[in-house]
């Protein structure tokens, strides 16, 4: 080993630029950083040459003429004075190493003037060494970096290509652009304008801005304040039915600050879990308000990570903010009763099950035997219950056409006008603005596993006959292990050997289901998620007793689905995370056929 000797300021400073600056992104998320610190309402970034000239103008406070030169020195900074403000972070930077690691590895030039002087300052850095001058130039500052890490080729092999490069800098300028919709911010690459703000401080706008219109309008509001803990939550997320196919689009913040964190991406994840499908998900802006005092952004050189005094608490606010913001859809009241049109079979009648009617001046009634009766829909009635007898039922006709809109009441109301069923499987509804397309199956799985999900006591049918099921030796060990699980939701088997079990309860709306299939669901869903059996229970069950595609229904079961379907408070996708509607604007269907006058 060789004799120690000290390190040069320039050594020293090339080491700590690979702790900040790993690529071009990192410079100019530094630069805007110090920019938005400043407080500026408008920015501009530019990049060329493959992303190693960069620039970034802002129209900020400037930097000080007598502290310039210090700026660009190791660990100087305006933004804390002691090691207590580290637990009081309000800015986006504090450590004072971005401007010295910067220009270690570059050619900077910096532009800068404060409103307090008619004259600015122009300071030249190269290898660590810094040259002052006075010059002409509006308040705010200019930061022009050229030839990044030419003093560092090794540095230079590992970045990819250009386009890769500027796709991060201008994933980060969307960013903070969503994190201060306050301020204007323009990027341009090679000359050419690639995204620009309007900085007018509405978010929604510049969501409108950054993307489309198209994906604003997928879009609900978070709003959420706990004035005693100090906490608030602010921002969009996307419905169920609106989702991507990675995280890419998570944006989240915490103070304003973009952030890396596993407590707020596993609070998002927890709400969507059953709302989106496999590999699927949603559109996130949000941003985490809450006393600096209570979080610690110094764990990182990158300052993405953070820590909370109490992250329990911080996960259950982020959950509860955005699962309020999902179930916010408008209520709609519960009549006793909704319908009164010509007799026609209802749906469990056509599934084979034992629903009961009785034509009685054109009425339907539900007896009290049927499954979805007593789960569901038990309701007062000042009617007698009528003489009923079991009707046959094994091929229904369609029925006579009848008026498709829900009869109104003083308790109901609703704008639907049901035009009929596709194929047997959609229901398609009329809306004043388009047209909206309904799966029947998925929409009744989510109105059956919501109410699942809220009732305590599900009633159960008993099975005086049972088909004898083979198992497999881990099939019976993982239904043995679960059986408390089962039986909480209806659910009660009797092993008759290692490899046989039979059925001797099921819940009441799953009756007619075949055993096997019923259990050949439950053990394929549970060893899909062993962490969360008792949702893969819930979600075969609201599955298999769900009218099921190419079933054929009538005008007064499809009301009911619909009706049913909109009281979830979660109407976008069925627990498997389909969607479950589609919707198409009359000015898109009127312009395809040149309709547009």
């Amino acid at each position: 080993m060789g004799r120690i000797v000290q390190l040069s300021k320039n050594v020293i400073n090339q080491i700590a630029a690979g702790e900040v600056i790993e690529r071009p992104y990192s410079v100019v998320k530094e630069l805007v950083e110090n920019s938005i610190d400043a407080g500026a309402a408008k920015i501009s970034i530019e990049a060329a040459n493959e992303c190693r000239d960069l620039r970034v103008a802002d129209n900020g406070s400037g930097i000080h003429p007598d502290d310039i030169v210090l700026a660009f020195s190791k660990h100087a900074t305006s933004k804390i004075q002691s090691a207590e403000d580290l637990f009081d972070i309000h800015t986006m930077g504090f450590r004072g190493e971005a401007l010295a690691s910067i220009i270690s590895i570059s050619k900077l030039t910096c532009i800068t003037r404060t409103a307090d002087f008619d004259y600015g300052t122009k300071v030249e850095c190269q290898n660590s060494e810094v040259k002052k001058s006075q010059t002409g130039c509006a308040v705010g500052t200019i930061m022009e970096i050229k030839d990044l890490f030419y003093n560092l080729p090794a540095r230079l092999k590992f970045l990819k290509s250009a386009k890769t490069e500027f796709s991060y800098i201008n994933e980060f300028i969307q960013s903070i652009a969503l994190a201060h919709p306050e301020v204007s911010f323009e990027l341009k690459n090679n000359g050419k304008t690639v995204l620009k703000t309007t900085g007018q401080g509405n978010l929604l706008q510049t969501v409108k801005e950054i993307f489309t219109d198209d994906t604003a309008k997928y879009l609900k509001e978070v709003l959420k304040t706990d004035s005693l803990s100090g906490l608030k939550m602010s921002g969009f997320v996307s419905t169920p039915d609106y989702t991507r196919a990675s995280k890419k689009d998570y944006y989240m913040f915490v103070n304003s600050r973009l952030v890396k964190c596993p407590v707020f991406q596993k609070a998002i994840d927890t709400v969507y879990k059953n709302l989106t499908g496999n590999s699927r998900y949603p559109f996130i802006i949000l941003n985490l308000e809450l006393p600096a005092s209570e979080v610690d952004v110094n764990v990182h050189p990158t300052k993405k990570e953070v820590r909370y005094k109490n992250p329990n608490q911080i996960f259950n606010f982020i959950y509860a903010s955005i699962d309020d913001a999902l179930k916010s859809m408008p209520e709609t009241p519960k009549p006793e009763k909704i319908f009164t049109m010509a007799s026609h079979p209802p749906l469990k009648a056509i599934q084979g099950g034992n629903t009961e009617t009785h034509k009685e001046s054109d009425t339907v009634y539900m007896s009290e035997n049927s499954p979805i009766t007593d789960l569901f829909m038990k309701q007062d009635s000042t009617e007698e219950t009528p003489v009923v007898k079991k009707p046959s039922l094994k091929v229904i006709e369609p029925p006579k056409p009848v008026q498709s809109k829900f009869i109104e009441t003083p308790e109901f109301k609703t704008e639907d006008i049901i035009i009929g069923q596709y194929k047997k499987t959609y229901i398609l509804i009329e809306k004043e603005d388009g047209l909206e397309i309904i799966d029947q199956h998925i929409a009744e799985e989510r109105y059956i596993y919501e109410q699942l999900k809220k009732n305590k006591n599900i009633d159960c049918q008993i099975l005086f006959i049972s088909d004898v099921i083979e198992v497999s030796p881990s099939d019976k060990e993982l239904l043995q292990s679960n059986m408390d699980k089962l039986n909480r939701f209806g659910y009660e088997l009797d092993f008759l050997s290692d490899s046989e079990v039979i059925f001797r309860k099921v819940p009441q709306i799953l009756s007619k289901v075949p055993p096997k299939e019923i259990l050949s669901d439950i053990l394929e869903n549970m060893a899909g998620d062993i962490n969360n059996i008792e949702e893969q229970i819930l979600i075969t069950t609201s599955c298999k007793a769900a009218v099921k595609a190419n079933t054929y229904l009538n005008q007064y079961q499809m009301e009911e689905i619909i009706k049913n379907w909109r009281t979830c408070e979660n109407p976008h996708t069925c627990p498997h995370g389909r969607p479950i509607a589609k919707f198409f604007e009359h000015k898109e269907i009127a312009k395809f056929f040149q309709r547009n006058k």
